[in-house]
Parts: C-alpha cells; structure tokens; sequence
C-alpha cells in the first residue's frame, strides 16, 4: 500500500515539512513543565542543554549527507539551520547573513521561544537566551566546524522593552581556536538505532522545474522547502520526524542521568502525549479533517510521532465503517536496548499518545488498548456521547504559541 505522506502533491508536501519542523520544536513545551515541576528550573535548564547538544549535532551530520551538502564554511553551517527543529521556519524567524567564509550572522526576527517564555518572567528568558543557548548554538555550529563559534550581539531580556529583532548573533570560524570537543550525549546517541536508521536514498532525479534533487549548491538565506522535488520532501520528512525521536532519546537520557529509568520513562510518558496532541490538532487544521474514522486515520498516519516507519513501525487499518486498529510491530524504536525511546513509551502501558491523538482530530474519538500477539495494538471507535476531556499534557503543551501559529503563505515575502 502506497505510503500517505507519498500520496500527498509536492506544495503539500512542503507545506507539511513546516508543520514537522514546528511539531519538533514543541517537543520541549510538553516535556520540560514536568521536569520543572518534579525537580525545579535548574534541572530544567541542565537537561535542555544536554538534549540539545546530544541531539543536534547527530541529526545536522544526517539532514548534511540526506541532501548532500558538504563544506565546513558559515554558509554550510546556516544550511544546517534551515533544516533543525531547533529553528521551525517563520515561527522562529531566523534571518541569515554571509559575509564571507569564515563569517556571518543572524538574527530572529520573531521568536516564537521567546514569545513562549516572556510571559513566564525574566529568569525564564535568561535560562532560554543565555544559559541554554550558548552552548547549544555552539554544539549546532560544530558538527559542521569544530572551530565555530555563536556569539551575540544583543539578545533578551529585551532593553527597551519590545526590541527588535529579538536577538543578533555572530557566527564565526576561528582556525586558531581550540576545536570543541564533542558532547558526550552525541557520541552516545550517535551509536543508536535512530542515529543510523536507514531511511530512503536521496534523491538523485530532480523534476523537471523544481531545482535540484538536494542543497549542494549555494546557500539560499530564503530557503522555501518549494523548491525540493516531490521524492527529495518526503526523505525530508522522514528525517525532521527522526530529529523528534532523537531529541526525545536525548531527554530522557538526561533525565535518567539525574535521576533514574523510572522517572526518565514516566517523564517521556508525560512528554509524548502533550506533543502528540497538540501536534494532531494542528494536522487535523492542516487536512482540513472533520474527524471520524477517515480524517483520524489521516492524522495517525501522518503524525510525525509515528514515523519515520523505518524506526517507527506503526501501521493503521480501518476496521469496518467506523472504527481504526492501529498496531505497532517490532521495530528499531522498541530495540535501542533500553526503553528511552517514544515507541518503548507507547508500548509501556499506561501511556495515551494514541488517545491524545485521536481525539485531538476527533473529541468523540475513544481510544481502548488490546494486544496482538508481542506487538500493542489500540482500538479507536467513535462515541457522540464521549466526555470530550483534554488531557493535562496536552493542555500544557498548548500553552505555547506554536499552538495556534499560522504559517505565511509560501509566496510572501519574509521583510
């Protein structure tokens, strides 16, 4: 059976591929509450730090050989950047400048992790803006050149208030500088399944009119996924749904290293379901679904959790007129050798990703466990009745902006 994220047409695609990026970035509003909550803002700050700088520089070194672009320049870097769910286009609006080989900068127009964290106070905005960007930016930039390096020019708290753009950045690549080292989290992740999941071959064979098949050539600070052909988006799919496994391997990694595996299991338990949910709202928008068992099968099998399938072996099935059967099989996720990985947590009982999906496109949709054979499997039958209850995870997830945000259309203008 044809694959739905091949199905859709190429704009859709692309289109799409912002949504994957910006669901990425939601990862954090849905775990790190918990994290604040169980062990405090410090612990907050420590793990984001490490999930990033485990995370970032395994999937950079992925989306780089996936559309085959090498150097070790600033441009090659903000290639990079274009592509990481620690930057989802528009929502955070980076603006790329490339001065020469050695130097650049950056700046965000709009943040929308700011826009998240203001409200909360300004310890919350330096935790963001100094403390965990500092050496997450770093990490980013040396997985393309370990003598890299971000620094800001001005950044928040904003002084005066309401400044814009909301933060400046210089990049550059120092050959006397002493190269980074790489974090311990990223040699530990680079060994993973998900770290080396093979996924489709790039694309060699552009169509007619869309550019070519990757980004080997040179760097476009206005980068549209538009302008990738149909084979090339949807291998771009499958890797920023991977950044999300990894990410989420990295925090509760980090979470276990401060803690142990109970509390790094029940945190992820926390931390899948507010992002599922919050990410099958936006898709279910997105379709233009009005739920049932059509446009909940739509959703489940594009949630970006889900996939990529070579990592995520998850299958939905219609089963008869008005109820979905969704199975998870054997697959790398539930084989890392531990159990810190979004598929070990959904197999675990007691996590309701599935429910928190299903009724995010549909609030009748009720959600029942079964097994089949090894492999969990969930049942979804529609109920008018149902008590159109939100989960708390979800509901903390869509406190952040990201919730609600609106795209441009692909043909506005950025300025």
């Amino acid at each position: 059976m044809t694959d739905a994220v091949q199905q859709l047409p190429r704009a859709k695609l692309a289109a799409l591929a912002r949504e994957y990026l910006l669901a990425g970035h939601m990862i954090d509003r849905a775990g790190m509450p918990y994290v604040v909550k169980e062990f405090g803002l410090p612990a907050m700050r420590d793990v984001a730090i490490e999930e990033w700088m485990s995370a970032s520089p395994v999937y950079t070194r992925r989306i780089r050989r996936a559309l085959g672009f090498a150097g070790d320049d600033v441009a090659t870097i903000f290639k990079g950047m274009q592509f990481d769910i620690g930057a989802p286009h528009q929502f955070m609006d980076f603006r790329f400048t490339v001065h020469d080989a050695t130097h650049g900068e950056f700046s965000l127009a709009s943040c929308g992790a700011l826009m998240d964290v203001e409200p909360l106070g300004e310890e919350f905005v330096v935790t963001m803006c100094h403390h965990i960007e500092d050496p997450t930016f770093d990490a980013t930039a040396s997985a393309t050149n370990p003598r890299a390096r971000m620094r800001p020019v001005h950044r928040p708290p904003r002084v005066p208030a309401g400044r814009m753009p909301h933060c400046n950045w210089l990049v550059e690549i120092d050959a006397d500088a002493e190269p980074l080292t790489e974090p311990d989290g990223a040699r530990w992740l680079a060994t993973s399944r998900a770290a080396n999941v093979t996924l489709s071959t790039p694309v060699v064979n552009p169509e007619p009119g869309h550019g070519d098949d990757g980004y080997a050539g040179a760097f476009d600070p206005d980068l549209r996924f538009e302008r990738f052909s149909h084979p090339t988006l949807v291998r771009l799919l499958d890797e920023i749904a991977l950044q999300g496994h990894l990410l989420a391997r990295a925090f509760m990694r980090a979470v276990e290293r401060r803690s142990d595996r109970t509390a790094a299991m029940r945190l992820g338990g926390h931390q899948l379901p507010g992002v599922a949910g919050l990410t099958a709202a936006r898709l279910a928008r997105f379709l233009g679904t009005a739920g049932g068992p059509d446009g909940v099968a739509r959703v489940l099998e594009l949630h970006p959790a889900l996939r990529p399938r070579a990592y995520v072996a998850a299958s939905v099935e219609r089963a008869g007129d008005d109820s979905i059967v969704v199975r998870l099989a054997p697959c790398d996720g539930l084989d890392e050798g531990d159990t810190l990985t979004w598929p070990a947590v959904l197999a675990a009982d007691g996590c309701d990703a599935i429910g928190a999906i299903a009724r995010a496109a549909d609030p009748t949709a009720r959600v029942e466990r079964k097994e089949v054979g090894s492999a969990p499997a969930w049942s979804v039958t529609f109920d008018p009745a149902q008590d159109a209850t939100v989960a708390e995870e979800v509901t903390l997830a869509s406190f952040s902006t990201g919730a609600a945000f609106a795209f441009r259309p692909s043909n506005a203008t950025k300025r």
